[in-house]
């Protein structure tokens, strides 16, 4: 790292601390209203959740959401499927977001009034449920009723179930919320459970699950030789043009690097400020999720430290769009390739207002739409005799990140892998993982994946290698 690299490094770091109080208090609020107006927005129009719900669970995670479900400064615009948070009397702007079909919820920039909605980018309207419903699993969701195989334990199978949704008591009591809860065994649906309020049309954000997903549709372009693992990533940073030599060094960033978290980019999402900075912006206040991602400093070399960052998946998203060259192709892509081909009908990809797709964490999915995810990778990229990826890219994405090797080796592209201190599942197990508890677990070993979804706040901690381990109670002959 060059001494004007990291001068400049150690200045923001020091500027963030002294203008906390008088700059990102302020921003913090603003993004707090952007996120409660986009988790109010998909609650209410894209999971068809009540108000109540909203309130009770996609809201719990708030330290302090704006006004309660009996009123306050937001405004449900039901005929135009918006929400308004705030009260510009307080100095800090209302935030809005728009439902827009294909899309889910779109969050507004701070300076935009519902007037601006219908700029908003949009898609061709999803396949409704009732298409889904006359199809047999899994491209549909006809599935029979059936006894469980002898080879199942049924007791074992309900005794995991039962302590996946019956948390008191356990690590945190009364911060992990599941919603679902799903086991699919060689292909077939065995387990299914929902909370009260949930059934299997709930769509609800995957947060980072997205990821895994991104991955996916990145592993169809590199397959094709559209993209490349370890060329230089294809766009131009910003700013431009270079101005210094940490800008021309970004040239050496490929796409493996960002994959697996270790991109050597300043990471704006650290230091506690995810809701004040950085992708944050893109997520809940209207800024390019693209723009963003591209304008960061390099402060170590890629490849050789691991840091989570939203901002290298969109930086693998971007790379995607610039491979494919053509708007309309880069929004058709997700649905063309990958949603409908293995019957994930009613999955909702988000993009910011610029029209990028935000795949690090805005997506909304049911639980059956992510089985189904889960068990195209488990059959090794085939889906119904056709390969969609590569098993050469599977291995990639469960292949521990070199940066990860001194710490566990428990990541790898954009998948988590059961880490070094875990003997208790089998080792060849991998999944994906989203805040608030949204885990699609793979264990190929069993020809298993197991879906759980949740609203977890507070402290969270579900155990995504704890549940696997009690689901595979229930198959102790396999």
């Amino acid at each position: 790292m060059t001494r004007r690299i990291a001068a400049t490094v150690l200045c923001m770091v020091l500027a963030g601390a002294s203008a906390h109080a008088e700059l990102f208090d302020h921003q913090r609020e603003m993004v707090q209203r952007g996120v409660q107006a986009v988790l109010m927005c998909n609650g209410l129009f894209t999971s068809n959740r009540s108000l109540e719900q909203v309130f009770e669970q996609e809201l719990a995670y708030l330290a302090e959401p704006v006004g309660s479900v009996d009123g306050g400064p937001w405004r449900v615009h039901r005929t135009a499927r918006a929400v308004e948070v705030g009260d510009p009397s307080k100095g800090v702007p209302v935030m809005r977001a728009a439902f827009r079909e294909g899309l889910g919820c779109v969050v507004l920039s701070p300076e935009q009034t519902l007037e601006d909605v219908d700029s908003l980018p949009r898609l061709d309207p999803v396949v409704g449920p009732e298409y889904a419903a006359a199809i047999p699993w899994p491209n549909g969701d006809q599935v029979p009723q059936e006894p469980l195989p002898p080879a199942i334990d049924g007791a074992a199978l309900q005794a995991a179930s039962d302590w996946a949704f019956d948390r008191p008591g356990i690590d945190n009591p009364g911060e992990q919320d599941t919603l679902s809860l799903l086991v699919v065994h060689r292909g077939r649906l065995v387990h299914e459970r929902y909370a009260p309020g949930v059934d299997r049309h709930t769509r609800t954000r995957t947060w980072s699950t997205a990821k895994s997903i991104a991955v996916t549709l990145i592993g169809m372009l590199v397959d094709e030789g559209r993209l490349e693992l370890d060329a230089p990533l294809p766009f131009a940073w910003l700013p431009e043009p270079a101005a210094d030599e940490g800008v021309e060094a970004r040239g050496t960033i490929t796409l493996r690097h960002v994959l697996n978290m270790s991109s050597g980019l300043y990471p704006v999402d650290s230091w506690g400020r995810e809701y004040v900075t950085g992708s944050g912006l893109s997520y809940w206040a209207g800024a390019s999720s693209a723009a963003g991602a591209r304008d960061r400093g390099l402060i170590r070399e890629p490849g050789t430290r691991w840091d989570y960052e939203n901002y290298d998946t969109l930086l693998a998203v971007y790379a995607m769009k610039q491979a494919l060259g053509d708007e309309a192709a880069y929004h058709r892509f997700p649905r063309e390739r990958l949603f409908d081909p293995i019957g994930m009908h009613t999955i909702l990809a988000s993009t910011d207002r610029f029209g990028d797709f935000v795949m690090s964490s805005q997506v909304y999915s049911n639980a059956r739409d992510l089985a189904r995810f889960g068990l195209l990778w488990e059959q090794g990229g085939v889906w119904n005799g056709e390969r969609l990826l590569s098993e050469a890219w599977i291995d990639f994405a469960r292949t521990p990140a070199p940066a990860t090797a001194g710490r566990g080796n428990f990541y790898g592209g954009q998948f988590w892998l059961v880490p070094d201190d875990r003997d208790d599942v089998p080792a060849d197990a991998y999944s994906t993982a989203g805040n608030r508890g949204q885990y699609v677990i793979i264990d190929p070993s069993h020809d298993l994946v197991i879906v759980r979804r949740g609203l977890d706040h507070g402290r969270q901690g579900f155990d995504r290698w704890d549940l696997l381990r009690e689901v595979l109670k229930a198959f102790p002959d396999h």
